[in-house]
């Protein structure tokens, strides 16, 4: 096998460095946002619901929907899970 010269060499180090550095810079300002982000909560996540339900065009399906939303709220304050119809995700506080 032959061996280049220093000169036509690939140098490394400095890619290598930048990439090390923008990947910690990276995990601390992701660390940072997580660590001063407020808890979810159950009652955050009806209240979501209710005004996603009022939005809604057809008036006559607002009552079944804010109806569904505390369904979905007395669930969540059980098991600690939102589930949306579309998406379920768990950790919730029971508030």
């Amino acid at each position: 096998m032959e061996q280049l010269p220093d000169s036509q060499r690939p140098k490394l180090a400095p890619h290598r460095i930048s990439v090390a550095a923008a990947g910690l810079l990276g995990l601390m300002a992701f660390g940072h946002g997580v660590a001063f982000a407020a808890p979810m909560r159950c009652s955050g996540e009806q209240k979501t619901c209710i005004a996603s339900c009022n939005k809604s065009t057809d008036r006559s399906l607002i009552p079944t929907c804010v109806t569904n939303c505390g369904l979905r709220q007395s669930l969540c304050m059980k098991t600690g899970c939102w589930d949306s119809g579309v998406q379920k995700y768990c950790g919730l506080l029971k508030q």
